[in-house]
């Protein structure tokens, strides 16, 4: 190589490869089209036209709170609790009065221990673990306390903020 070749030579190829040693293209035949172009990049649409972020609630710090076990979402306060006495699909579970940070799936009729419910699964909105359900209907007049409450399955919530 000569000196002016040193100079010339493309210094990112150097780092990279060694110096620049790829073939140049063929020459195009006469007539022929340039070679295609990628299909340029999709503009994304402005900020005004993209659907809403589900934004997660906080509970405040200083009330005692249940989260879920696997992704740490808050769950529900402590105030909210009525009973700790019920019986989930995989073992204990607590009755809640509101909860926060579910999804809520379809409804649909159980056969549960206290008689035929109308419950829809409720989730994780943030990891999407099934945490229990929802009593939309009771069919007996001893259990229609329990309808629009939650149930959270002790296996998949843990305590949090306060609690010793």
């Amino acid at each position: 190589t000569t000196a002016l070749g040193t100079l010339l030579r493309c210094f990112p190829c150097e780092r990279l490869c060694g110096g620049c040693t790829v073939p140049p293209a063929p020459p195009r035949p006469p007539g022929a089209l340039p070679p295609t172009m990628p299909p340029p990049r999709r503009r994304l649409p402005p900020a005004a036209h993209l659907p809403p972020r589900t934004f997660h609630s906080y509970l405040p710090r200083s009330h005692r709170t249940y989260s879920c076990v696997h992704c740490r979402a808050h769950l529900a306060r402590h105030e909210e609790l009525i009973s700790k006495s019920f019986q989930g699909s995989h073992g204990r579970a607590y009755l809640f009065n509101s909860v926060v940070n579910v999804g809520c799936g379809p409804a649909e009729q159980r056969l549960l221990l206290t008689g035929l419910h109308s419950v829809a699964d409720i989730f994780c909105q943030s990891c999407k673990t099934t945490l229990g359900w929802k009593y939309e209907q009771a069919f007996e007049s001893s259990q229609k306390y329990k309808e629009g409450k939650f149930i959270i399955e002790m296996s998949h919530m843990v305590k949090e903020n306060g609690w010793d």
